[in-house]
């Protein structure tokens, strides 16, 4: 199964944007479309996305999320800085354990939202959707004071979805794994290469990533999975969005960016402002909590068709005859039989049930706010299976 000589080479926009350790493999077994997050190449297409989904929510699909860059934080001062770059509570949080965090820039703006993951007491990831933290971390360590490095390292994730992916990750690696918990992660010698691998993703369902700390092995790591993988029902693959929004899991630079803060997402169970330690947009996250905000982030089910791929726009939303908000992201979820969509709106629009009207790519359609996340409410197939 071998790519033809240069056969990257039709995907390439030049040196500025990086492939990852994957990249020919990801090539090799089907990879047809890809684009740039983090400056570095993603596989975003290999077919049919409808048959992407079923292949995760029925079986197992292997992603290259390499994209997904670490931000490593070290030094004597290294659980404090990263507290101030995170508004929630990480004084509890144990070596072995990931967290899902919002970072903020000093006016609560959302910067990223990424998984920490706590190697040692001076040791920490931040493993980042699409933004440049690493310069963002830089800038604030300048006047911080504090003893720590920045650095990105050679660290570059799989991930490993869907409800035969336990099955699949014990025949690669060991049955030890079989027992790791939700949000929690262990360092693993794979035949000289390591690996942290970690009870998380991106997908909603049962999952894993895995960590390779050796680009130079992404090659050979990949053909592992899949080879082990393959006769279990693992199938190479790309993130869902239909899943995802399903889900109702953010995008970055979708559903959110520096315009929008943590309250109006209602993410403000991860925002603990009454801790004594300071972090980095504090104050305002204390006055926007105290001010209130007037506009939500809902769900939407959206009359018509089924929706043809995802939007490329954000559509506007109204509601009696007025602008109201934008979606900002959409798509047809095959399992529900029904047009999906994330989208924020005015607050006084995003009562459940609410019926608006939203301007999409093929034309006006009606929508009522649903709630959202539209499947598995309570995340049981990612935490409790």
């Amino acid at each position: 199964m071998a790519a033809s000589p240069g056969a990257f080479a039709r995907h390439s926009f030049g040196t500025q944007v990086r492939r990852s350790p994957y990249s020919e493999a990801a090539l090799r077994w089907g990879a047809t479309g890809f684009s740039v997050y983090n400056h570095m190449y993603i596989p975003r297409d290999f077919g049919d996305q409808v048959q992407n989904f079923w292949n995760l929510v029925d079986e197992a699909i292997l992603c290259d999320v390499a994209v997904e860059r670490q931000v490593e934080i070290t030094g004597p001062d290294a659980a404090e800085f990263t507290q101030l770059l995170c508004p929630r509570d990480l004084s509890t949080c144990e070596v072995g354990q990931c967290k899902y965090v919002i970072l903020v820039d000093a006016d609560g703006g959302v910067i990223n939202d990424p998984i920490l993951l706590k190697l040692a007491e001076d040791h920490f990831w931040l493993s980042i959707a699409d933004s440049d933290v690493i310069l963002w971390a830089k800038g604030v360590a300048v006047h911080a004071g504090l003893d720590v490095t920045i650095t990105e390292p050679d660290v570059s994730p799989l991930q490993l979805q869907g409800p035969k992916s336990r099955d699949i990750l014990c025949a690669a690696f060991g049955e030890h794994l079989r027992d790791l918990r939700y949000y929690r992660f262990v360092e693993h010698d794979w035949d000289g290469v390591p690996l942290v691998i970690s009870r998380t993703g991106w997908s909603s369902e049962l999952g894993y990533e895995i960590f390779l700390r050796d680009g130079t092995a992404g090659d050979r790591l990949w053909e592992h999975l899949m080879a082990v993988g393959g006769p279990l029902g693992l199938h190479p693959g790309h993130t869902s969005s239909i899943r995802r929004i399903e889900g109702a899991m953010l995008s970055y630079q979708a559903d959110m960016d520096l315009s929008v803060n943590p309250f109006e997402l209602g993410m403000d169970r991860l925002l603990d402002l009454d801790i004594e330690a300071d972090f980095v947009g504090k104050a305002a996250l204390r006055r926007i909590r105290d001010e209130g905000v007037s506009r939500r982030f809902v769900g939407l089910v959206l009359d018509g068709a089924p929706l043809e791929g995802s939007n490329d726009d954000r559509w506007p939303v109204v509601h009696d005859g007025e602008p109201v908000g934008y979606v900002t992201s959409a798509v047809y979820s095959p399992r529900l039989d029904r047009n999906i969509a994330l989208a924020i709106v005015a607050d006084a629009a995003s009562a459940i049930g609410t019926t608006l009207q939203v301007t999409a790519g093929d034309g006006s359609r009606g929508a009522v706010v649903s709630p959202k996340p539209f499947h598995d409410p309570k995340k049981r197939l990612a935490a409790t299976t």
